[in-house]
């Protein structure tokens, strides 16, 4: 557990296995990807909190997070980040043959995603690339993209939509969707080259959010501000350390 949330434990392998199986079974499934600001967001949004509680997979994204649960003796645990996780996966969706589609993002940017992707991965089968206005869906534009996922036979759906929304969407759309749903926040604008990602050694440092502020200082900086201050806070609590489910 950190700061309340719980964390699945696994490795890259794992990940993109974990989310291979769900997929070729189209299971309406809730794959979180969680960072330092997911953690000390759900300790003040019950709907997420309930979202990533029964969710199917939560993945330890974040240097802080995986660090944490390193010290609480789970030794080996890697970073498993929304951006990566994406792409490891396409590339067995491109040799297995199963259909992708996303939910989230603007034109131009999924525009440039689908350029980076069919670079690199030629034979993927996409299923439906959905760009929902920026405002609340009517019940009948909310079922009709639901149905075009579903028409589709998407088999895992990437969603863009930015934490929390993008969790509650998909804690909303479970049993709906009749795919595996994972939140990946920007990665979209990652892939398109749309947002400059960070240099492999500030991810690996840690300090993958401090490029991210630097980069777009007034949208973030209130967030960075005050969610590292809060986990810093609340992790000092329990001497930086995850606690055991049956602690």
């Amino acid at each position: 557990m950190v700061l309340n949330t719980a964390i699945d434990l696994m490795d890259w392998d794992t990940a993109v296995h974990r989310l291979v199986t769900k997929g070729q079974a189209r299971q309406s499934a809730v794959v979180c990807i969680c960072n330092v600001h997911m953690t000390v967001t759900a300790n003040r949004h019950p709907a997420l909190a309930h979202v990533l509680k029964h969710a199917d997979m939560v993945t330890p994204d974040g240097a802080p997070v995986a660090w944490v649960l390193r010290r609480a003796g789970y030794r080996d645990q890697q970073r498993i980040n929304g951006p990566d996780l994406m792409w490891r996966y396409l590339a067995q969706a491109e040799r297995l043959g199963q259909i992708v589609s996303f939910y989230g993002g603007t034109e131009a940017t999924m525009d440039r995603l689908l350029a980076a992707m069919l670079h690199t991965f030629p034979m993927l089968k996409l299923g439906c690339m959905v760009i929902p206005p920026f405002r609340t869906l009517t019940v009948d534009e909310d079922l009709d993209y639901a149905n075009r996922i579903n028409r589709s036979g998407t088999n895992v759906l990437f969603v863009g939509l930015g934490c929390p929304k993008q969790e509650v969407w998909m804690g909303e759309h479970r049993g709906i969707v009749h795919a595996a749903m994972v939140g990946v926040g920007a990665a979209f604008d990652y892939h398109a080259g749309t947002i400059k990602r960070a240099p492999l050694w500030m991810q690996n440092s840690g300090l993958e959010w401090l490029h991210r502020l630097f980069a777009e200082p007034r949208r973030l900086w209130r967030r960075y501000l005050v969610t590292n201050t809060l986990f810093i806070t609340g992790m000092a609590k329990t001497g930086f350390k995850a606690s055991r489910m049956d602690d």
